[in-house]
Order: structure tokens, then C-alpha cells, then sequence
């Protein structure tokens, strides 16, 4: 039974990475979604329980998907769910570098592999940073974001999915 890890912030889950879990879950028997607590990036604008909301239903079309919400290492969540690959997405060149030292780190700790998904030309440009603030500021992001997170941004940022809102004071 093959079990890969694909971890992230997802803050919020995007077209993106519903494109790697849907891709892994073609190579692997079991993907495992590991919403995490980034102590690198800004307070989230969701927390860890909404996320994992998210992408549990952004996610109840792929078979054989779990999704957990942590806040360890990487290495220590593949190895509680038996994962022998960790996953991740590369939108540009520049997500290289730090994705392989990453990987070289997380296999030097624990011996796992990472798979890298070069994302297609219609997903490349999607930040989940990117699409907070086109959401604060009223600009439609449906067609980058799966319908249970448009939802979520909408009520956090009323008429942020559906076309431009009051400007913020």
C-alpha cells in the first residue's frame, strides 16, 4: 500500500492544489492532505479547523483522500500516516530552490522521497497569497478556488466572490 504526504498552509486551498492531490491520487493508492500551522508565513486568514473543512469538501470527489490538521514536522506527520513519498506542487523555477532543500532536508531526517508536480500553465500563477488579497479587495476568485473555498471567502469578505464590495476604510 503506497500512502503519500502532501503538506501545506493551504490558506486557502486553491485550483493548484487540488491539481497535485488529484494527480497523486493517480499514483498512489492513499494521499494524505496535511493542513499545517506555517510558523514562516503571516496569521492565517483561516484556522486550521476551517481549512481542513475546506479541503475535506473540496476534496470529497477523489477517492481514497484523508485530510489532517497538524502543527509538527513534516517528517513526523508522513511517518504517523505511513507515508512513503511526500508531495508538492512547483508553479515556477523559483519554487524549485526552496522545494529541494526541503526535500533534501526532510529525506535526510527520515529517508522520505518528495515528488515534485510541476503545476499546468492554467494553475502556474495561483497563490493562495494572491488570491486573499484579489478576495479583500472584491475581485472574483471562483474560477481559481474549488466552490467550498469561493464560499468561505465570500462570507469572510462579503461579495469577494461574486464581484467588487465597498472599499475597506
Amino acid at each position: 500500500m503506497t500512502t503519500v504526504l502532501f503538506p501545506g498552509s493551504f490558506d486557502p486551498f486553491h485550483n493548484g492544489h487540488l491539481e497535485v492531490v488529484e494527480r497523486a491520487s493517480k499514483l498512489f493508492e492513499h494521499v494524505v492532505v496535511a493542513v499545517l500551522r506555517n510558523p514562516q508565513k503571516a496569521e492565517p486568514l483561516f484556522s486550521i479547523e476551517e481549512r481542513t473543512e475546506m479541503v475535506e469538501e473540496s476534496l470529497a470527489h477523489v477517492d481514497g483522500v484523508r485530510i489532517v490538521g497538524v502543527a509538527t514536522l513534516v517528517v513526523d506527520v508522513a511517518r504517523d500516516v505511513g507515508a512513503t513519498a511526500i508531495a508538492k506542487g512547483l508553479r515556477a523555477v523559483s519554487d524549485f530552490e526552496n522545494e529541494l532543500q526541503m526535500a533534501q532536508m526532510n529525506r535526510q531526517l527520515s529517508g522520505v522521497e518528495t515528488v515534485l508536480f510541476p503545476s499546468t500553465s492554467q494553475h502556474a500563477f495561483i497563490a493562495s497569497r494572491l488570491l486573499k488579497e484579489v478576495a479583500r479587495f472584491g475581485g472574483d476568485v471562483r474560477e481559481f478556488v474549488p466552490k467550498p473555498v469561493a464560499d468561505r471567502l465570500e462570507a469572510k469578505f462579503p461579495r469577494s466572490a461574486t464581484g467588487p464590495g465597498p472599499v475597506p476604510s
